[in-house]
């Protein structure tokens, strides 16, 4: 199958080709505009232009399934809706564009990854983190606002209302604990950054659990769309009616729970590990703002309490931790989990220790 049957395949129908000076201009907007977003990327525009400006881009019929562009790898080609604004074309080509500047090609031009997308395995895993992550992406590069928004019952904040919504809300979860600069270079680079870092801060079972998680959910999100259009497209005295609603009733259920059972899976696995390493005070402080904090970026349901209860409990867990390094720093200061300078009311206790006679060892049996 050639590369226009594939495109057929898709619902591609190419119009027409962009001319040079169109196609330039594109990508000197997306280039400017990637620098100037990440400048701890240490990205050039002059060489992201270059990059850019030898890709064949095309104006195309699109199915309404797919956005309004679309990077194919196979002939490193975008194609634009042409049922689109084309003054307005680099505000969603920026997506597709980073598509090609991710690639990572073998020496016969064989693709192995599209960032986190491992194309070596006919699966595909990584597909949704990497459109989540590339999806980021776009939306900081256009200085998109943070939005609150509602799918399937659950309200969250995205910056990406439009376009991977779900995925894009737990990418940011993740990466409130690995920060953007191992994302956005692990999107752009095709490295292990981002998952190393998040493994450590976890555990690898957590991560490829989460990968899993996204791209069935990416999965989910797909066939819904399709029992959709054909539930619209459908008489309402069909007898399939009743069964295609219940099977939509059923995906959005299903949607549901797994975004938030990643959610709590992302949450749970990072807070747990780190609680074990706290010991001293300012890093119990840290932990209870982190903790809190987090409440910015879940995406939560009428019945949802896990982050709440789960809160609740570690901050009691924090007040034991907290009084075991207080007693520690009281008894030992030398051995003290947490160095801190001794107070005057630590220094009287101890010289009226001294004092009565109460020896070290009886302080320790009597505590």
């Amino acid at each position: 199958m050639n590369i226009e049957q594939e495109l057929q395949k898709e619902g591609i129908e190419v119009v027409k080709i962009l001319d040079r000076l169109t196609i330039n201009i594109i990508a000197k907007s997306v280039a400017d505009k990637l620098e100037l977003a990440f400048p701890e990327q240490n990205l050039d525009a002059k060489d992201l232009f270059m990059k850019l400006s030898r890709l064949n881009m095309y104006l195309a019929k699109m199915p309404d399934a797919l956005s309004s562009a679309k990077y194919y790898y196979k002939n490193q080609s975008i194609y634009f809706n042409e049922a689109d604004d084309l003054s307005c074309i680099d505000t969603y080509a920026i997506h597709e564009c980073i598509h090609a500047l991710q690639e990572y090609r073998d020496e016969k031009n064989n693709l192995l990854r599209l960032g986190f997308c491992n194309f070596t395995n006919s699966s595909l895993p990584g597909m949704a983190l990497n459109e989540a992550a590339v999806q980021l992406m776009s939306s900081y590069a256009t200085c998109t606002p943070l939005d609150t928004v509602k799918y399937f019952d659950i309200t969250l904040p995205t910056y990406s209302p439009s376009y991977y919504a779900l995925e894009c809300t737990l990418l940011r979860q993740m990466s409130y604990f690995t920060g953007n600069y191992d994302l956005f270079n692990s999107t752009l680079y095709s490295n292990d950054l981002f998952m190393d870092k998040f493994i450590l801060l976890t555990n690898k079972n957590t991560f490829y659990s989460i990968q899993t998680n996204l791209d069935k959910l990416m999965d989910l999100e797909e066939d819904l769309s399709f029992q959709t259009s054909l539930l619209a497209d459908m008489d309402e005295n069909s007898k399939n009616v009743e069964k295609i609603t219940n099977k939509v009733t059923k995906l959005r259920i299903q949607i549901q729970n797994l975004f938030l059972s990643t959610q709590d899976l992302i949450l749970s696995s990072y807070f747990d590990k780190k609680f074990n390493s706290i010991s001293t005070l300012v890093q119990v402080e840290d932990y209870r703002k982190k903790l809190y904090n987090f409440k910015d970026f879940i995406g939560y349901t009428s019945t949802y309490t896990f982050y709440n209860d789960y809160y609740i409990k570690k901050m009691t867990d924090l007040e034991k931790r907290r009084t075991e390094i207080e007693v520690a720093s009281c008894m030992s200061p030398s051995l003290s989990l947490v160095p801190q300078k001794t107070n005057w009311f630590i220094t009287l206790f101890r010289k009226l220790r001294k004092l009565f006679g109460f020896s070290d060892s009886y302080e320790k049996v009597k505590n």
